[in-house]
């Protein structure tokens, strides 16, 4: 069917009106699309070391046995590390200062601030932490950021705080330290009893426990038998030039959540299980077998009643 040239020229009109009259939606569409876009890349960006749990064990390095210390490289991106700062710098709260709580404005040389486990960036660190460790979350405090500036080179330093003492009977397995900046000089992790003396020495470089930003370093209190590493006591390097900002998260062989209910027992109820047990006892097993002798959170102890713990249940 042929069309008149008038009426191709009308039909050619209307379209041109048509297109350009949706010109500027178009325009404004592509704006918010390439806004989502940028929203999108932003995300995707600050979850670059692993989506939640997904960890990557070729960035894993075995510093030390005893105590057992690793160091985990680019366990944060530089955007997640950007972020734990800002968040605790726009944050006007109370922080702990030496001790003691003062609401502040701006960070003071030494100052801890805990962290919201409701922010998205926070909660999926956490996750990624308890992957790495196979540590539940239930058994951790909440992630805290620290800020230190110069010290004197003289001080005891470490990575725990005058106000880790809240819960004095609940052991410690495990803490976690993640370094969201570089610092110029100082800041090492100390082990003073560890056998390998380049981890116990300020004057002595270990690169993989040099503060970094975005590793993470993890290190055990307890041996993989439930007892007490003595050697994992630890102390840190005085920052000697510029500042360092870290955060760090404590875990305890018990969750500390309220998950599960400490056991009440009166005399009656503690007793050893083998009737050999004051023999064991005698002998030196209840520190050298603690876990069978004494118990732990998942195994009630043969002989707890003979290696005198029973009070520490109450």
């Amino acid at each position: 069917m042929l069309r008149s040239p008038s009426f191709m020229g009308t039909y050619s009109s209307i379209f041109l009106v048509l297109l350009l009259s949706w010109c500027p939606f178009a325009a404004e569409a592509r704006k918010e699309l390439r806004t989502k876009e940028v929203q999108r890349q932003q995300i995707s960006q600050i979850d670059l070391p692993g989506r939640l749990g997904v960890i990557d064990p070729t960035r894993v390095t075995q510093v030390a046995w005893r105590p057992r210390v690793f160091m985990y490289r680019n366990f944060v991106s530089e955007e997640e590390c950007d972020h734990l700062i800002s968040w605790v710098q726009g944050k006007k709260s109370n922080s702990v200062v030496d001790g003691d709580l003062k609401e502040t404005d701006n960070l003071p040389s030494k100052s801890i601030m805990p962290l919201s486990i409701e922010d998205q960036v926070v909660a999926r660190i956490e996750e990624r932490i308890s992957a790495w460790t196979f540590i539940p979350k239930e058994n951790g405090r909440p992630l805290q950021v620290l800020h230190f500036d110069s010290e004197e080179p003289k001080q005891n330093h470490d990575y725990l705080g005058k106000e880790y003492k809240v819960l004095p009977n609940e052991p410690l397995m495990a803490t976690v330290v993640l370094y969201l900046s570089n610092a110029s000089q100082g800041g090492h992790i100390l082990f003073p009893e560890s056998e390998n003396e380049i981890l116990s020495d300020c004057t002595m470089s270990n690169m993989a426990l040099k503060p970094t930003k975005g590793n993470a370093v993890v290190f055990f209190s307890v041996h993989l038998n439930g007892s007490a590493d003595n050697s994992s006591r630890h102390a840190r390097c005085p920052i000697l030039d510029g500042d360092m900002w870290c955060a760090t998260k404590f875990f305890h062989l018990r969750a500390i959540r309220g998950k599960k209910e400490p056991l009440h027992l009166d005399d009656t109820d503690c007793m050893d299980e083998d009737e050999n047990c004051p023999h064991w006892a005698a002998t030196g097993e209840c520190e050298r077998n603690p876990v069978f002798m004494v118990g732990s959170p998942d195994y009630y102890g043969a002989c707890r009643k003979s290696c005198n713990v029973c009070s520490l249940l109450d």
